[in-house]
């Protein structure tokens, strides 16, 4: 599931370069850096291999929120078993904001609620070389204690 919030952040982006970059492409570079998380957290594209590795930068790196260091090729072999299930827990998205930090790199803030366990994320986006669009880059999630 993913809330309302979502719609909100792409047309209305938070965040500035103090004018290294038209607004125009910021709001364009923002709004595919949560179009491609917002993807990756639908089951469907966690257990497509092709559409997850073409989502990842090779130099893809994450600190889950159970503490773990995730390579690039560990994450794509273990991304259709995290949360892909069809008729299992989906995640529930809630307050993603993105900034332009620099032309081509997109910083994603966000929380997730996951079987009844909520994080606060953090994400880095950056524009592949050519036709390889924006990967995720970096990614880190945090548990957000009960109460």
């Amino acid at each position: 599931m993913i809330d309302s919030s979502q719609s909100a952040a792409k047309s209305a982006p938070e965040g500035t370069t103090g004018g290294a970059v038209e607004p125009d492409e910021e709001s364009a570079a923002i709004a595919a850096a949560i179009d491609g998380e917002l993807r990756l957290l639908d089951p469907a594209t966690r257990t497509d291999a092709t559409e997850a590795r073409r989502l990842h930068d090779p130099d893809f790196v994450e600190v889950g929120a159970s503490g773990r260091r995730w390579t690039y090729e560990e994450m794509l072999a273990a991304l259709p078993g995290l949360g892909s299930a069809a008729d299992g827990p989906r995640f529930e998205v809630s307050g993603m904001r993105g900034v332009l930090l620099a032309p081509g790199l997109v910083h994603l803030t966000f929380e997730t609620v996951f079987d009844g366990r909520r994080a606060r994320r953090s994400s880095i986006w950056r524009k592949g070389e050519g036709e390889a669009g924006w990967r995720l880059y970096y990614h880190q999630g945090t548990p957000v204690p009960e109460g």
